[in-house]
């Protein structure tokens, strides 16, 4: 799954540890990679 997003400030970060969160709840295995230079996530 990619998400992205052309402006900053629209929750890109939020939506992808909430997603990954709630997939890992689940059982899924998951694995977050951020190119993202700001290196919030």
């Amino acid at each position: 799954m990619v998400i992205c997003a052309g402006s900053g400030g629209v929750g890109k970060t939020t939506a992808s540890a909430a997603i990954a969160l709630g997939l890992a709840a689940q059982g899924a295995r998951v694995a977050v990679v951020t190119i993202d230079p700001a290196r919030r996530l």
